[in-house]
């Protein structure tokens, strides 16, 4: 994110807080496949807080990279950031951004500007079931 960012000119603000509620909300969860019911847990956590994060910074409109994935349906994603939204008072923009080549794309411009791919969501869960599947590679 940071050398993205930089590649193009775009601030980049990095928020670590939240990791305690995620941990809470997902205790329980951890043996879950990704996809399983630790991922809807997963994307509410994470959305109400960046709703709550976009409200700080008085933006009006908030999304997700999820959606990039084929492995994040937008349908899925979606009713989390909208539920998000509801409690906030922002509005989240339901955008499926692997739609007209977007994933394609995504995996050019990584090349492109040589970023790393990982083959996770970035959940800690799914993380060490990457690193034990002999597909997951960089």
């Amino acid at each position: 994110m940071r050398q993205l960012a930089e590649a193009v000119g775009m601030a980049l603000i990095v928020d670590t807080d939240g990791e305690d509620e995620w941990q809470q909300a997902v205790a329980g969860l951890e043996d879950e496949p990704e996809g399983g019911r630790r991922c809807d847990v997963c994307f509410l956590v994470r959305l109400r807080h960046a709703a709550r994060k976009a409200r700080e910074l008085g933006c009006e409109v908030f999304t997700t990279t999820l959606t990039i994935s084929p492995h994040k349906p937008l349908a899925r994603v979606a009713p989390a950031g909208e539920q998000a939204a509801a409690e906030t008072g922002g509005r989240f923009l339901p955008e499926d951004f692997k739609k007209r080549d977007g994933f394609r794309r995504s995996v050019e411009l990584s090349k492109q500007y040589g970023l790393y791919r990982q083959r996770y969501c970035g959940c800690l869960y799914s993380m060490r079931d990457a690193g034990e599947r002999s597909d997951a590679r960089e």
